[in-house]
Formats: structure tokens, sequence, C-alpha cells
């Protein structure tokens, strides 16, 4: 059978209503991300990094991420839940937490195609893909991703900001512009 976006958002909303849905996500990531080839023919093959919308409802959003290699993305929270499943390259992640001076380092993971990691609801992080080629995931989360205000932090000061998201997509195109070009020079 072939697998289709449908069910993969039906699979993490019949998910939602098991006793633990976080865990009940992270094992639906879990087969899907054991068959890249079928989530890629599901999602379609990755030509440039970017964040692509599958569903968004208030208690769930899925997301399809593709970081472009030598992509880094600010520390920031998501004050809800999150389950990364990675299908494709791998996710390098710093973890962080809030300190008197704004943020210290609290460890990290990398995260290769085939694994899938839960974030709880207070999890600050930044993300790299210091590989050379796509990095791919499932990102779930449990609740409206783009209607909750969240924080960002500075890279060099960690000062804490407003999460800008328009300023993330200009990350990814700026990203995938000097990819681009360093795969045409």
């Amino acid at each position: 059978m072939t697998l289709a976006l449908e069910d993969i958002v039906a699979r993490c909303q019949t998910a939602l209503g098991e006793h633990t849905p976080v865990l009940a996500v992270r094992d639906v990531l879990d087969e899907l991300v054991a068959s890249p080839a079928g989530l890629e023919q599901a999602l379609g093959a990755v030509e440039q990094g970017g964040i692509t919308t599958l569903h968004r409802s208030a208690d769930l959003t899925v997301l399809h991420v593709a970081w472009t290699p030598g992509m880094t993305i600010n520390p920031h929270e998501h004050q809800m839940w999150a389950v990364i499943g990675m299908y494709g390259g791998q996710e390098d992640n710093a973890f962080y937490r809030r300190s008197p001076g704004g943020l210290e380092a609290a460890g990290g993971r990398e995260l290769p195609a085939g694994d899938v990691l839960v974030l709880g609801d207070d999890v600050i992080h930044s993300v790299a893909n210091s590989r050379r080629d796509f990095a791919v995931a499932l990102h779930v989360y449990g609740g409206d991703f783009f209607a909750v205000e969240r924080s960002e932090w500075d890279f060099d000061t960690f000062t804490e900001r407003p999460r800008d998201i328009e300023g993330t997509r200009r990350l990814f195109d700026e990203a995938n512009a000097r990819w681009r070009d360093e795969r045409a020079g």
C-alpha cells in the first residue's frame, strides 16, 4: 500500500486520542521513518530547504522540514511538546536552559535518519545541519505551532526576543542561495 499525506496526518490525529499523545505520536513517527522511501514518495523529493505545513489545527501541527546543508537556526522554544522524526540526513540539536544571563548550554543530540526525538513543552534548542545533504524530517507539535507566542535567542548574546517566523524563512532563503551558489561554483 502506498503511503499518502492524508495517511500521515490521520495517524497523528488518531495518536492524539491516546492516553499519552506525545508518546503515541512518537510511535507513529518511529514507524514512518523506518520507511524513508515511502515518506519521500508521499511528500516529494527535497530540492531546497524549507518548512511546509502539512496540517494545522488548534491541537496538532504537522510540518515537513528540510534543513539546507550548512544551515543553523537560533535557539528557540515551542511552548508545546514536539516529536521530530528524521528520514533523511541528520539534524544536530543543541539544548539550552534559561539562566540569569539569558541561556546556558545544556547538552545536545545528533538525530540521524531513522531516529525520533521527543521534546517537552519547555525545551529550548537550536538546530544545525552540518552535513552535505538535506536533513529531512516530520515535525509534529501538540498544538497550533503558528498561533503560540514563543521566544528565540540571539546566538551571540543569548538575548531573548519574540520568535520571528519571517526571520526564519529568510534564514532558509539565505541558506538555499548559499547552497545553490556552492553547488554551481
